[in-house]
């Protein structure tokens, strides 16, 4: 599949941006951060900030951008459309936490906690049902991985977290146990994503032009000529192909830039006094940011469509 910039930016900022709630009702409740006080005012703003970002720049590919709120009338069978409803409803409560953030600081403690709480499921619910956008898609055998919607969550944490020591360490509050804990989520990260990209290189490639057909009993089967004389919108989106050599290049990159290096300076900041630790979860935040880049890139740069078959493709 063609890497559509615009749907990177969307899942990798409001992938970001969901984990970074879902943490920052964590933080609330176990007492690390004040519902109110300025670092949980600064990450939710981010946080809410991602995720708009995102959730606009998902629009930019579509033909018609100002017809994508249509999507949200098929919650019942579509995952986009409960994907859609769950997004605009995380905005409900987030919004109640900045406007009690903001007018009410001195509220009971319960009525910003609860909506936290509310927004950080919320959150996590959302990215769950991105994943599950390309998870139930049986004619793309990389996408039908059952382990693509939980990699979606636990890169959102993962990352969330990251962002979280950020704000943390920006603002001298209490940080460096949630650096482990961090660091520990992008391990974690790398562990599931190679474990996807494993079961993807070794999964068989059973879909064929002669299963397709109905004609694979009679031998094998291979198109006379092409379904078009120039390129069009299916060749251009679904034929895109990324060498192996390059694949495995990008994977390393990935797993270096965004999840190892940045845990191991997420551990070095633990011990490193508060100026030179803000430098180094802000050189970790760098390359988280990229790391998940190039893993969303080639988690679409991967992904081949059945539809190749009839464009000469052996197998999908």
């Amino acid at each position: 599949m063609h890497p559509a910039y615009s749907v990177i930016l969307f899942t990798t900022a409001s992938g970001a941006g969901y984990g970074l709630l879902a943490w920052l009702a964590v933080a609330i409740w176990l007492g690390a951060l004040a519902p109110t006080g300025a670092p949980a005012i600064v990450a939710l703003v981010l946080a809410l900030g991602l995720v708009t970002v995102g959730l606009l720049s998902s629009t930019l590919h579509l033909g018609r951008p100002e017809r994508a709120w249509r999507a949200l009338s098929q919650w019942e069978t579509s995952w986009l459309s409960r994907e859609g409803v769950l997004a605009v409803a995380t905005y409900v409560p987030s919004g109640l936490l900045l406007l009690v953030q903001v007018l009410a600081s001195g509220v009971w403690w319960i009525v910003p906690a609860v909506l936290a709480l509310l927004a950080g499921v919320g959150a996590m619910a959302t990215v769950w049902t991105t994943g599950m956008i390309y998870q139930s898609l049986p004619t793309i055998r990389t996408w039908s991985e059952p382990l693509v919607a939980p990699v979606y969550v636990v890169l959102s944490i993962a990352s969330g977290g990251v962002l979280l020591a950020l704000v943390m360490a920006l603002s001298s509050a209490p940080w460096r146990p949630l650096l482990l804990v961090a660091g520990a989520l992008l391990l974690a990260a790398a562990a599931v994503k190679w474990l996807y990209w494993s079961r993807i290189d070794g999964a068989p490639r059973t879909w064929t032009a002669g299963g397709a057909t109905g004609l694979g009993r009679f031998g094998r089967v291979r198109p006379l000529d092409g379904p078009h004389t120039q390129a069009n919108f299916v060749m251009r989106e679904m034929g895109y192909v990324v060498a192996r050599k390059h694949a495995h290049s990008l994977r390393l990159l990935a797993t270096g830039v965004g999840f190892l290096a940045p845990a191991a300076l997420l551990l070095l900041a633990s011990q490193l006094p508060s100026g030179a630790g803000l430098f180094a979860v802000a050189i970790a935040t760098l390359g988280v940011g990229l790391g998940v880049i190039v893993e969303r890139w080639l988690f679409f740069a991967e992904a081949q469509h059945v539809v190749t078959l009839f464009y000469g493709a052996e197998n999908a």
